[in-house]
């Protein structure tokens, strides 16, 4: 082999290793991805942005369909993981796999849960007595069915709902896991049913956002089975990643946010964010992003009760736009401290890091 041949070969590998960032070892001493920490972690400061506008700003505008990737994203992600880290974690699945992804679907919901009865409680949403009960359990049932805020008026007294589709989404896949045992393209298959389900719940007038985000979930499963050197190719060419989310931002503006336009904008984002990740130099920006993304279910619910807090601070809420930004700014930095505090916390204390993984892990 020439010489010019090993000088390629090595540039090939060394950009590979600059897409596909390098493993870092977490709590557990399991090796993490760095890139996909900070994809999440990008995704938690974008929804801190989205719940900012929704309560210091409104709930109506046009600039919500520029964040309309969020939530499916959150999910994307959490897809991705399961075939890319967890089977590679877990011997490439089996019972072991299926019961972590079901022990971890019913905590999401049990968070969900007991945290709508403490906000509700805590606001006075509900009073004492049986018929307070009724009400939060209508609501909560309502929450677990019906994705679509406005279906009905149970679902809009439901807060971190966000996390409901998520649960479904490790729930159904741990089934899976089991089918890929012993057929090799169960996930696909399930993506492709998925997808004919969608189809036909739009034609029928019956389409379910809860469906059509554990559709974009799977497909973040199957695309988590691609081959780490044509992934490398996907992210080698950032500037065309850009280009095309530009053109989608163009469509966006013009028409509104159809389904397909969104799988492309949560496909086209995560991969941006994924190369942002990989490219940054580790300073301190890069560090809390992907501590931030590390916590990420922590500081989904952080970031919310913060800003909820916030509202409630009547100089703040009806501030002019530099203490409306001041309140951004702070509602950002008061979840990176949550963060690094239970960071710090888990690391020097045993019991507090059995609680985390009680809880979140």
């Amino acid at each position: 082999m020439s010489l010019n041949s090993k000088t390629q070969d090595n540039e090939r590998q060394a950009e590979e290793k600059s897409q596909l960032s390098n493993l870092e070892l977490g709590h557990t001493g399991i090796p993490r991805d760095a890139a996909i920490d900070f994809t999440k972690g990008g995704l938690v400061l974008f929804m801190v942005l989205y719940h900012w506008l929704n309560y210091f700003v409104g709930t109506q505008g046009h600039y919500y369909n520029y964040l309309r990737f969020l939530t499916p994203s959150f999910i994307f992600i959490s897809g991705f993981m399961i075939s890319r880290i967890q089977l590679s974690r877990y011997g490439n699945g089996g019972w072991q796999l299926s019961k972590r992804l079901i022990v971890r679907g019913i905590k999401l919901l049990a968070i969900v849960v007991v945290l709508n009865a403490l906000v509700g409680f805590a606001l006075g949403r509900y009073g004492v007595g049986s018929a307070a009960l009724a009400t939060f359990l209508r609501n909560i049932s309502w929450a677990f069915i019906v994705a679509n805020p406005a279906a009905s008026a149970g679902q809009k007294s439901v807060s971190f709902s966000m996390l409901v589709p998520i649960a479904y989404l490790l729930i159904l896949s741990a089934g899976v896991v089991l089918l890929a045992k012993r057929e090799r393209y169960a996930f696909t298959y399930t993506l492709f049913v998925l997808i004919v389900a969608v189809i036909l719940s739009y034609a029928y007038g019956t389409d379910s956002s809860y469906l059509d985000l554990l559709m974009i979930g799977v497909l973040g499963v199957v695309i988590g089975f691609v081959k780490r050197e044509q992934l490398a190719i996907v992210l080698g060419h950032p500037y065309i990643l850009i280009l095309l989310y530009c053109c989608y931002l163009a469509v966006i503006t013009i028409w509104d946010v159809t389904l397909p336009l969104q799988v492309a904008s949560v496909i086209l984002t995560t991969a941006l964010l994924y190369i942002a990740g990989s490219k940054s130099a580790p300073g301190a920006a890069w560090r809390h992003a992907v501590l931030l993304g590390k916590y990420s279910l922590l500081g989904y619910i952080s970031q919310i009760a913060i800003l909820q807090g916030l509202r409630r601070i009547s100089w703040l809420a009806q501030g002019g736009v530099a203490v409306l930004l001041a309140s951004l700014l702070l509602g950002i930095l008061l979840t990176v401290l949550i963060v690094e505090a239970t960071d710090f916390a888990r690391r020097k204390s045993t019991r507090v890091d059995g609680l985390y993984r009680f809880v979140f892990a």
